[in-house]
């Protein structure tokens, strides 16, 4: 019997759903940040065994769009409702639970398995306000299961993955056997550079800014890339660069040393700022960076 399944992860900005999807996978797959809104993209990471094959979708979080990247942003979140085989819900102790309630009436509608992941239980006082918060999520989402667990500690895991697996459907393999993810190697050059700038620069800056790598040349021991980060305005692509060019050399710098890491080879890697005015907003270039379908 071989067990497989899509097992997507949704809930508000900032509940720790890439934490989590990193810890179910076990790989760094997705970004984490202090920073709301840094997952654009619906990113799969795919676990397996010989008898099992688990499919992770990471999701933005779900917000009210304010342009059109951000509706490109919904739109994945939303999506991740339909092709579930089993739903997970994060949340945690900080939000309150009826946050964003017509996301969350969507949810108490569907038919597939739902767990309630009640994240950073740490952080909380004592049982008792557990115990409230359980209480409160049973009665909003009545037939789901819920599950605290603290994904930095990597407390209660465990019990998370055994109900995972013993609700996944039995099935045949979706991907290859060795399909570590469904996105391609740039994707994830892309994706480091752009947590790079979130954890560089503050405000508005990281949102403005898109990653488009234009040459990914690999070789046995060395990996050439250049990656051009897009901005909306001159003001900002002065602050990427920094003076004498020093933010960029920083946030180039980093990115190095985790490519490195991620693909384990010496990487060379050269860094260009464009401005694209008012890129979020734009169809042409949301297509061009993945966020809308051809």
């Amino acid at each position: 019997m071989h067990k497989s399944g899509f097992v997507n992860i949704v809930g508000n900005p900032n509940v720790g759903k890439s934490t989590l999807m990193n810890s179910l996978v076990g790989e760094r797959i997705s970004i984490i940040t202090s920073k709301a809104q840094t997952t654009r993209h619906r990113i799969m990471g795919i676990v397996n065994t010989d008898d099992m094959q688990i499919v992770y979708s990471d999701t933005p979080g779900v917000l009210k769009p304010n342009y059109k990247l951000q509706e490109s942003m919904l739109g994945f979140s939303q999506s991740a409702l339909v092709d579930a085989d089993i739903l997970l819900y994060v949340t945690d102790t900080v939000e309150t639970p009826d946050k964003n309630a017509e996301f969350l009436a969507r949810v108490a509608k569907e038919q597939m398995p739902v767990i309630v992941i009640i994240n950073k239980i740490d952080l909380l006082k004592g049982q008792a306000d557990l115990e409230a918060l359980v209480d409160r999520w049973k009665e909003l989402l009545p037939q789901a299961e819920i599950i605290p667990i603290s994904a930095m500690l990597r407390f209660n895991i465990d019990n998370l993955l055994k109900r995972i697996y013993a609700l996944l459907p039995e099935s045949p393999p979706f991907f290859d056997k060795d399909a570590l993810t469904d996105k391609p190697a740039r994707f994830f050059v892309n994706e480091i550079i752009r947590e790079k700038i979130l954890l560089t620069y503050d405000k508005e800056i990281p949102y403005a800014c898109e990653v488009a790598v234009e040459l990914f040349k690999e070789s046995d021991k060395r990996i050439e890339i250049s990656a051009v980060i897009y901005v909306e305005r001159d003001s900002q692509k002065g602050i990427i660069i920094g003076k004498g060019g020093s933010a960029l050399k920083r946030v180039g710098s980093m990115a190095r040393k985790d490519i490195e890491a991620f693909f384990d080879k010496q990487v060379y890697l050269q860094l260009y700022v464009k401005v694209e005015k008012d890129w979020r907003n734009r169809e042409n270039k949301l297509r061009s960076f993945g966020y809308l379908n051809e």
